[in-house]
């Protein structure tokens, strides 16, 4: 076997650079040299920012999903290369032994099963190509022989509760959640929430859209729909508790009656370094949780009449098909709306439920089945938009 200490970095891809996990990953990555390398990276449309990192990380190459305007004169004279079916043959690429899924929505489910497909590992930040995907996902991660590592902290810690026991040895998954922002805001305020409310997370540092989607408890209820496609637990065995410190990130309750959980600060370099590094654990310099100073370990049950986002997702899940899909495009196109001021922080939830109970849910058996779902659940959420916006 070789010594990993004497090899060659491993190769890196790392699309949605830019972003919160972007930065993350790449400051894990600049920590371990000697172990990681980064092929190639990708933004949006984030051309300047790019440019930026380019010049600090040096990869083989970087991709645009949107090429700049024009004028945009790179200072990092590296390989350029533009457009959407780029991201794909880069998360696909013969020199990448690592695939970074950060990108934000629906956008990423193309480059998720690019890299499955390919065999590559994937270290999936990307929850809403998976929600969306589904079973497509899971018959790429089988059929292309790679690995899939979720970098999510629940998911994160899940599979290290696990430690590759079989799902018939599982009683529960219990997910903890923060419970954002609003958590013991009376509901009669919530008519008053403003976008940068909503966006005063008060545990994680991440991106609007994310961070919008945990004060609704969206991405919970995308987090549950993923904890059963990744770790096959039938709904009924997956609960959700709050748990404001984010001190544990999840629970794995086992057949015999034992409980494993999985703590640690809420950094989500932890997870990145965990998918990275699987199945060794490298060195890390993060503050190391203190029994005593960081207790008691409070938890409380998830409201979940006061927040329906919750509901409708999970209710999603369960019915299948084209429907995890359909409310995860309503929920981005109101989710924008709001950050837009177009809509209601309550508005969001009206948006999604209206787009669900006008789209039944339909078999999945090709990628053009969810794209067709995503594109007409788009267009009744931007038509709800405007009626109640």
């Amino acid at each position: 076997m070789t010594d990993p200490s004497t090899a060659a970095p491993r190769g890196i891809v790392l699309l949605g650079a830019t972003g919160s996990i972007g930065r993350s990953a790449l400051r894990v990555i600049a920590r371990h040299p000697d172990r990681f390398r980064v092929v190639g990276m990708s933004a949006g449309s984030r051309a300047a920012a790019l440019d930026d990192l380019a010049r600090e990380v040096r990869p083989d190459y970087v991709v645009m999903a949107v090429r700049p305007a024009d004028g945009f004169q790179p200072a990092w004279q590296g390989d350029w290369r533009y457009g959407r079916d780029r991201l794909a043959e880069a998360a696909a690429d013969p020199a990448a032994d690592l695939v970074v899924n950060a990108l934000v929505g629906y956008a990423g489910l193309e480059s998720t099963l690019a890299a499955l497909g390919a065999g590559r590992r994937l270290a999936l930040a990307n929850k809403e190509s998976l929600v969306a995907g589904g079973e497509l996902v899971l018959q790429a991660w089988r059929e292309g022989g790679g690995e899939l590592v979720p970098v999510d902290s629940e998911h994160s810690a899940i599979h290290q509760c696990l430690a590759g026991r079989p799902a018939a040895e599982v009683s529960r998954l219990i997910l903890t959640a923060s419970g954002g922002p609003f958590r013991t805001l009376p509901p009669e305020r919530f008519a008053d929430i403003r976008p940068e409310d909503a966006l005063d997370h008060p545990t994680w540092s991440m991106g609007d859209k994310i961070t919008i989607d945990s004060a609704t408890l969206a991405n919970k209820a995308l987090e549950v729909i993923e904890a059963h496609l990744l770790f096959d637990v039938p709904f009924d065995r997956i609960e959700v508790v709050v748990h404001p410190p984010s001190i544990v990130h999840s629970f794995v309750e086992f057949r015999d009656g034992s409980t494993i959980a999985q703590l640690g600060h809420p950094s989500m370099e932890v997870p990145i370094l965990y998918a990275l590094s699987y199945p060794r654990r490298l060195p890390n310099e993060f503050r190391s949780f203190d029994p005593v100073r960081d207790g008691p370990l409070e938890f409380e049950s998830l409201r979940e009449d006061q927040f329906p986002m919750f509901g409708l997702g999970v209710a999603a899940g369960r019915a299948g098909g084209t429907q995890p899909a359909a409310y995860n495009a309503a929920n981005e196109v109101a989710v924008q709306a709001f950050l837009g001021r177009g809509l209601s922080f309550a508005g969001i939830a009206g948006v999604v439920e209206e787009v669900l109970s006008r789209m039944s849910p339909r078999p999945v058996s090709s990628v053009e089945d969810v794209s067709a779902a995503d594109f007409e659940a788009r267009a009744l959420a931007r038509e709800a938009v405007r009626r109640l916006g």
